[in-house]
This record gives structure tokens, C-alpha cells and sequence, in this order.
């Protein structure tokens, strides 16, 4: 996968709900990885899928050298260099982790950014943590800054309480850091926020830049009224600008490719290849050269409020 997400992983409980055992995941070619992944366990508050069981929310790992990282050798063998983990969880019980494993940023810019709001210290979004690559002045000016909410991607995200792709972060009455984004090539955007039981809000926001794309193509889809099926609600995509037209009519059933059965499962879904796949979707991504995907479901007690697709 040509992007700064390398790898994707997908971690379910066991039936006993003691450890995280491997479900699904990307690996492009590193298949070395993959076998080790497939044999490892996690148990709660172990390594990071175990950090996300343990806190509900996503969780930074800003190097993979770090001792809560089961597989630093083998992430190191490959180019690894960071990596988030996103929990899904139905009212208070986890159904998934997805754990996303980026390269060497120093090829190129884009950031992963964890941001949180206690609302009984402060009214605002504060950065918790980040990976920037290269980027030092804007990961500077990135810990210096608060969102409140509506403000921003990462606040935008916190008052919608939906996902939220934006397609050009040079406009300023949306992405505050336009500019230092502007110096980075640090194009596009997703914001993904997290409601916490607690009352305290976090939101992932992952920054895409032209060169090293966080991934080819983004898309959101939101259920129908009666929740019957899945319509397209945005998306992104530096292959195809027009992609979403495609979309205007279409309409996914549950259980219909990767994103109907996420949407049915609450489970996130990879696909490795798109090529058997015969949904409108899939037949759009591959037409712009995109080999596989990844579905994510966002959740609102027990239902998906929102599919979260990412395509390689």
C-alpha cells in the first residue's frame, strides 16, 4: 500500500472475553508480518489493541519502539514507525479494534492526531498526542492550539458527533492551521470523534498530505431513515475528483460487500481485493486503481451510526 498507513488490523475479543485474538487485516506485501500477527494475543490493557480495550477511546503509539509494542522488531524489519489504535464499542461493550500501522514519515508529511476534551478542566480540545514526521513546525504549532467546539476539524468533528472528511484544508473558515498545513502539503482531512461514557470527548484526525496520502480515498455512509440501507454521505478521492457521482443512487444492504458487513457485524471489515467484489463501490474503486479496503463502523449505542471506508 502506497500510502503512510502500511498496515491494517483488525482485533476481536475471544469468546471468553479474556484476550483480543486476530480477526482480518491489510498487509500489502509484508506477509512476514501478517503470520506473526495471526499467532500474537492481547490481553486488556496489553500492547495496542489492549490499550484501546482498556481506555475506550483511540489510543497513539508515537514510536514502535516503545515497550507496550508486542512486535518492535518486526515492525522496525519492515519500516514501521507509529501507530493508532481505534476501538468500536456497542454501548459499553468493545466489538473490535482496529489498529492502523504507518511508514517512515521522514519520505513524506501527514499526521495522526489524538485530541481531548474534560469538561471538567477545560471548554476545548486540547492535543493529547501526535505523530508528525518531518513536520516540526506544525506539530509546534499543533500542541500550542485548542479547538472548541465547531471549530476546526477536530472541533467540527466533536460537535457533529459524526465523522468528518474535509477536502481542502487551505480553507481557513475550516481548518484553522491552514497554513502551516499549506507549507507541509497537507491537503485533506478526517476527523473521527469519540464519546466517551465518561463525558469526556476525544477525536482522532488524520491529516492527508499530496505526496504520502494517510489513504487513496475516503468515504463516509450514513443509514436511511428506516434503516433499511446505507447511502453515500461524503468522500475523497486524489484518483478520482468525480468518483462520487457514481454514488448518487446507490444504496448498500446489509451484508452487501465490506461495508454492508460492517454495518451488519459491527465489526470493521478489510478487503485485501477488490476484485471479486461486484458492489457499485468496489467496482468504482477499482477502476481508479485501488486494490483494497477497509470498513469501519462508527457507533452510536448499539447501531453503526456510520460506515468509515478507507481505500489503498
Amino acid at each position: 500500500m502506497k500510502t503512510f498507513i502500511r498496515i491494517a488490523e483488525i482485533w476481536v475479543p475471544t469468546e471468553d472475553r479474556m484476550e483480543l485474538r486476530y480477526h482480518d487485516g491489510l498487509y500489502g506485501t509484508h506477509d512476514e508480518f501478517r503470520a506473526l500477527s495471526q499467532q500474537m494475543r492481547f490481553k486488556y490493557n496489553e500492547g495496542l489493541p489492549g490499550k484501546a480495550w482498556a481506555t475506550g477511546h483511540p489510543v497513539i503509539f508515537r514510536e514502535l519502539e516503545d515497550s507496550n509494542f508486542k512486535r518492535t522488531e518486526a515492525a522496525k524489519a519492515v519500516g514501521l514507525t507509529c501507530g493508532v489504535a481505534l476501538p468500536v464499542v456497542a454501548d459499553d461493550v468493545l466489538k473490535a479494534v482496529v489498529v492502523l500501522l504507518c511508514g517512515d514519515g521522514n519520505v513524506g508529511a501527514g499526521a495522526l492526531e489524538l485530541w481531548h476534551n474534560d469538561p471538567s478542566k477545560f471548554f476545548e480540545l486540547r492535543l493529547v498526542d501526535g505523530y508528525y514526521g518531518p513536520a516540526v513546525m506544525f506539530e509546534l504549532n499543533s500542541r500550542h492550539t485548542g479547538f472548541p467546539r465547531g471549530y476546526g476539524l477536530p472541533g467540527r468533528a466533536w460537535k457533529s458527533n459524526m465523522p468528518l472528511i474535509v477536502n481542502d484544508l487551505n480553507d481557513s473558515r475550516v481548518f484553522l492551521r491552514w497554513k502551516e498545513a499549506l507549507d507541509i502539503g497537507v491537503n485533506r482531512g478526517l476527523g473521527i470523534p469519540y464519546l466517551h461514557p465518561s463525558g469526556r470527548t476525544w477525536v482522532m484526525t488524520f491529516l492527508s498530505a499530496r505526496n504520502t496520502p494517510i489513504a487513496r480515498r475516503f468515504e463516509i455512509w450514513v443509514p436511511t431513515q428506516d434503516r433499511e440501507t446505507l447511502i453515500f454521505h461524503a468522500g475523497d478521492c486524489d484518483q478520482n475528483s468525480e468518483f462520487a457521482t457514481a454514488y448518487k443512487s446507490a444504496k448498500i444492504e446489509k451484508n452487501d460487500g465490506a461495508i454492508g458487513q460492517a454495518w451488519a457485524s459491527g465489526i470493521a471489515t478489510a478487503r485485501a481485493s477488490l476484485a471479486h467484489e461486484k458492489s457499485v463501490v468496489a467496482q468504482s474503486a477499482a477502476a481508479a486503481g485501488l486494490s483494497a479496503m477497509l470498513a469501519m463502523p462508527f457507533m452510536a449505542g448499539q447501531e453503526s451510526k456510520a460506515i468509515v471506508a478507507l481505500y489503498f
